[in-house]
């Protein structure tokens, strides 16, 4: 099973991490999507988002127009959180255009600190 983590870690975390994999040339045993802050991860993952990957777990590559079919919901409305789930790294695009999610499960990890 492939299993990304979706994390929330500051920069400096996040680039001591790349340096460490970099340095040992010993990559992580799972992928890894990392957000700066929290809203950040809650504005690329909205709920609407969130049913999109759920979707497409596991799927392989799909069309706009079938992801659209599976969720029940406009091409159009799919085809704007696709895009921001592409800029947003979550998803990749295939050669023929298609997208892809290609995880068979996801793991969101961060931690609320006290104020």
């Amino acid at each position: 099973m492939k299993t990304v983590i979706l994390d929330v870690r500051s920069p400096k975390e996040a680039l001591a991490d790349f340096t460490r994999v970099w340095k040992t040339g010993k990559g992580e045993k799972v992928a890894r999507i990392t957000f700066a802050t929290p809203e950040l991860l809650w504005k690329a993952l909205t709920a609407k988002r969130w049913q999109l990957l759920k979707a497409m777990c596991g799927a392989g590559p799909l069309s706009i127009r079938e992801v659209a079919r599976r969720v029940d919901r406009d091409v159009k409305a799919v085809h704007t959180d696709v895009t921001a789930l592409l800029n947003a790294g979550v998803l990749d695009r295939v050669e023929d255009g298609r997208v892809v999610f290609p995880f068979d499960s996801v793991k969101v990890e961060f931690l609320l600190h006290a104020a």
